[in-house]
């Protein structure tokens, strides 16, 4: 209830006159009776302030140059030090004797030419055999920190498995098998192309150690034709080496120099089979070089057989990627050769 007064007139005498009026829900906001609070800022100086800040900025600001700026830091801090600029990557070698991959005087034959059983050029093995250096030899004298690393710590869990003698038994067993599957291999390429009669051939019977890898790369074999060379010796005259190839066929129609490979573990990737596509680079120029061949090999192809028959994963090498290995193979050969020569050095100061 709030009550209001109303003063009424009559005549020449005020009259007070009370009015109730009632007021629901109303209340005071405490705030509205506080008292008003001052900015500090209100007993700021301003006209002080500003001639502050006037003889700062003409006495400070002014005098100062970027040339005095600096001075005046190298006198503080020293003198600067420039960053590099971040290299963009690892050096790239280039070989110095960046020999061609293809031999460009060289035609290539036609179709007819690759009738006729398959060339084979043995390698003289015996007591006047070529000094040439062969291309196994020449990358395993140049493998790498890394590779060398890897390669003596399986030696040397294998040797903890198996003993020395057992250790040793093992890799002639390796041998042994490789030896008898290339020959598997052979032969069934020559059989292929003399027979006519293609399906008496692929039911030919093989021995129980390489059953399982002639089964494995079956799915390949039927995708072969036209064989031109098996287990052939390649050289290359101007660059000093040498190799036996495994087959040089066509495979899906395209003409390719074929490694044959055996593995106990599956490698699917052709970053898994280290250094085979270099000596497959290096098996094919040396072949695009040598007289005893009348045409070019620009592909590859790798197959790598399992003895349990497993299906064989075959590695194909496109033109591009055969030139980008025959680099890598031609700063290998760089590094054999200037070991040799360093060995050669050596050698004959120690004679002296």
């Amino acid at each position: 209830m709030f009550i209001l007064k109303r003063v009424g007139c009559v005549g020449s005498i005020m009259v007070p006159q009370c009015t109730s009026l009632f007021v629901g829900n109303f209340s005071a906001c405490h705030c509205l009776s506080s008292p008003k609070r001052h900015s500090p800022y209100s007993l700021v100086d301003s006209e002080r302030y500003s001639s502050l800040v006037k003889a700062v900025m003409s006495s400070k600001v002014s005098s100062q140059t970027p040339e005095n700026l600096q001075e005046e830091d190298e006198h503080i801090y020293g003198p600067v030090v420039k960053a590099q600029k971040p290299s963009s990557g690892p050096e790239v070698r280039v070989p110095k004797n960046l020999h061609p991959f293809l031999n460009c005087e060289e035609t290539v034959e036609t179709e007819e030419a690759e009738s006729g059983p398959p060339v084979r050029i043995l390698l003289n093995r015996g007591k006047y055999r070529s000094p040439v250096p062969s291309v196994t030899r020449i990358l395993q004298q140049t493998l790498s920190r890394e590779q060398i690393f890897y390669l003596e710590r399986w030696k040397r869990k294998m040797i903890a498995q198996l003993g020395e003698e057992g250790f040793k038994e093992y890799s002639q067993n390796l041998f042994r098998q490789g030896k008898l599957f290339h020959s598997a291999v052979e032969d069934s390429m020559i059989s292929d192309a003399t027979s006519m009669d293609k399906e008496s051939s692929e039911k030919a019977e093989y021995q129980p150690d390489v059953q399982g890898y002639m089964e494995s790369i079956s799915h390949v074999l039927a995708d072969v034709s036209a064989v031109r060379a098996t287990e052939s010796t390649v050289q290359h005259a101007e660059l000093n080496y040498l190799g036996i190839v495994d087959c040089v066929a066509r495979y899906r129609g395209v003409l390719c120099l074929i490694d044959w490979k055996t593995s106990e573990k599956p490698k699917p990737f052709l970053s898994n089979t280290f250094d085979n596509p270099i000596q497959v680079a290096a098996y094919a120029g040396a072949l695009n070089s040598d007289g005893n061949y009348k045409y070019q090999v620009e592909n590859g192809l790798i197959v790598v057989a399992y003895k349990d028959g497993s299906p064989a994963h075959a590695h194909q090498l496109s033109s591009e990627l055969m030139l980008k290995y025959w680099t890598t193979w031609l700063l290998r050969l760089e590094n054999f050769t200037e070991q040799s020569t360093s060995q050669a050095s050596s050698s004959f100061v120690e004679k002296r």
